[in-house]
């Protein structure tokens, strides 16, 4: 929105800074992180005074659930924030292109089934928010349109339908069937959007662990985008997604913002407002620059806690249908709840998987050079 200033530098030289993409990046973070430390006090104190905490303690906890009756009455639904705060700074640094078109437009549209699910929740006072169905509507929806849009631009519509995978130079397919594009890109949004959710379980986890990752997309997107380093690294030239950089700077001064708020103990909790919809922008932005299985090494904590679910409940159920009683491979899922059970203080489990998150974000830029 305010890239226009740039052909102004006849009146005021500095203005022709705005041309680079790295010092819109750096304005993007500034501007959502100022975004989200003025508007965080209110909406704080609109979701308290609205008493939008969930009132209740899972039950699902078990034990742990004495050690949060505390934050049964934390507000929640704290992911506007960030969306706030992404948005606004995106639309006031990034070019508007198809890449950021289709990176705000899911984001969006998966930040309405979150707000819907925790406004259920803290309505009913209950853990039951929208149904499932629901909520694979919306994803399947914002997947659909993310594609529609991509598929229709002529920026876009070849590039898109390129697989490339970790350590390799060149494409492994050059033109995937449309069919399997739309099943990766859906399992990306979808998976991550989950993975995210589950993830947001302690205070700082989950929105610390994507300050990593939105950090190392933001450099990934800006080389997918620059011609001469792209060339260097051998990795896919995407013209134009260099912007994306810019909303990953956003994201991260967002995040960052959020976290002064959600840092323990925590005054306000993402809730699925939030876990959702950056899944979903997180996963998209990862196709659109050639990185999905690239996410996957960055995005390990974020894998990690999904698979120990999925390993937690096929093995439960693996051997209460062969035993007649289920076994458990945790003390209990996701895993952050593992290392609570083992005895580790919240404030620990939370710093390090920070410290995992890291290691997993460096071991993914790293694959940009091994080729």
């Amino acid at each position: 929105m305010l890239t226009w200033l740039a052909d102004y530098e006849e009146l005021f030289g500095p203005l022709r800074m705005l041309r680079f993409i790295t010092f819109r990046t750096v304005l993007a973070a500034g501007t959502a992180f100022l975004i989200g430390v003025l508007i965080g006090p209110w909406l704080i104190a609109r979701f308290k005074a609205l008493k939008f905490g969930h009132g209740y303690v899972d039950d699902r906890t078990g034990s742990l659930g004495a050690t949060y009756s505390d934050k049964k009455h934390t507000p929640t639904m704290g992911g506007l924030i960030i969306f706030v705060s992404v948005a606004l700074a995106s639309l006031a640094w990034a070019q508007p292109n198809v890449w950021v078109t289709v990176s705000l437009l899911v984001y969006t549209l998966l930040t309405i089934p979150g707000w819907r699910d925790d406004y259920r929740k803290v309505v009913r006072k209950s853990r039951d928010g929208i149904s499932s169905w629901e909520k694979i509507a919306w994803q399947t929806f914002a997947t659909a349109a993310a594609l529609g849009i991509l598929m229709a631009s002529p920026d876009s519509r070849d590039s898109i339908r390129e697989l490339w995978i970790p350590f390799m130079k060149q494409p492994l397919l050059v033109a995937m069937p449309l069919v399997l594009l739309l099943v990766l890109i859906y399992l990306w949004i979808v998976g991550f959007s989950n993975a995210i959710n589950l993830t947001d379980g302690l205070d700082g986890l989950a929105v610390g662990c994507t300050i990593s990752v939105a950090l190392v997309f933001g450099i990934m997107a800006y080389a997918a985008g620059n011609v001469i380093l792209s060339d260097y690294l051998l990795i896919s030239y995407v013209a134009g997604t260099g912007e994306l950089a810019v909303i990953c700077g956003a994201l991260i001064g967002a995040c960052t913002a959020f976290l002064w708020f959600n840092s323990h103990p925590a005054q306000v909790f993402m809730g699925d407002t939030g876990s959702l919809a950056l899944g979903g922008l997180i996963g998209v932005m990862a196709f659109m620059i050639h990185q999905p299985l690239t996410l996957v090494i960055v995005g390990g904590v974020f894998v990690a806690e999904a698979g120990s679910v999925i390993i937690q409940v096929g093995w439960f159920k693996y051997t209460k249908r062969r035993f007649g009683a289920g076994r458990r491979v945790f003390l209990m899922a996701p895993l952050h709840h593992h290392f609570q059970k083992k005895g580790w203080p919240e404030s620990k489990v939370v710093v390090r998987f920070w410290i995992i998150s890291l290691i997993c974000a460096l071991a993914g830029l790293a694959t940009l050079k091994i080729r």
